[in-house]
């Protein structure tokens, strides 16, 4: 039985959400990057969404549940759908959390783990503020979390991320940092959806599982576990085009 994957970065409140506004980020890691506001949804359409899949009996996979799909060719519930975020910025705790709480879902988050400030910071709509590494344990009853680089989730222009550009060495090292602190220790999102065949047999010969790309499609067993296609969910998208996407 295939198996949708939404992809969600951002969150913002329908009044204060202009898509014309350039969302610089705010990382520990001295870089700075502009989200594009198609990686935005608003509190009231992330909420409809949710109450869709709980009323038409979906249920949220965990990635134990992706594993055992594949390596042990465990048949899905029905209506399996896996929610994820990337980055891992303040509107995930702000407004996904109590959401996704509220209706019983269980979500993925991919942590780019030297992003991450040392104390949390005030929720601040006007930028995207990454989270602290508390703010993200006191979420572990819905989030687990995965591997999305400690410091590699850089790019230089839109074809191109740091993954494709550093060693083999390199590339591992930094595996193995992010999974020093994220307990699904081999499963990955690509950054960007960026990558290269080099970076799928390094995962797969570093005993990754699972890796996510932003390819827009569903999944099913002759999905390469290491390429599983995630549908980019953003505010432009109507209700029923997202009933679509997941039904």
């Amino acid at each position: 039985m295939p198996f949708t994957t939404v992809l969600y970065h951002e969150i913002r409140e329908t009044k204060g959400f202009n898509p014309e506004h350039r969302s610089h980020i705010d990382v520990k890691q001295d870089y700075d990057d502009i989200l594009p506001s198609a990686l935005f949804v608003t509190v009231e359409q992330f909420e409809e969404q949710m109450i869709y899949l709980k009323e038409n009996h979906f249920h949220t996979l965990t990635l134990n549940e992706i594993k055992a799909f594949y390596l042990d060719h465990t048949p899905l519930p029905e209506k399996s759908i896996l929610l994820t975020f990337d980055d891992c910025f303040q509107s995930m705790k702000e407004y996904a959390y109590p959401i996704l709480k509220k209706y019983g879902f269980r979500a993925t988050a991919f942590v780019v783990t030297s992003w991450l400030h040392d104390q949390a910071k005030p929720f601040n709509p006007d930028k995207s503020v990454c989270l602290s590494k508390d703010d993200l344990k006191v979420m572990e009853d819905v989030f687990e979390y995965a591997n999305h680089t400690d410091k590699l989730h850089q790019r230089q222009n839109e074809a191109t991320s740091l993954i494709m550009e550093v060693t083999d060495r390199e590339f591992a090292d930094d595996l193995a940092a992010c999974n020093a602190f994220v307990a699904e220790e081999d499963v990955f999102a690509y950054p960007f959806g960026l990558f290269t065949e080099r970076n799928v047999s390094l995962l797969k010969a570093n005993g990754f599982q699972l890796a996510f790309t932003c390819e827009q499609d569903k999944n099913d067993q002759n999905t390469d576990p290491l390429l599983l296609n995630r549908y980019v969910i953003p505010h432009f998208l109507t209700l029923e085009q997202f009933k679509n996407i997941v039904d």
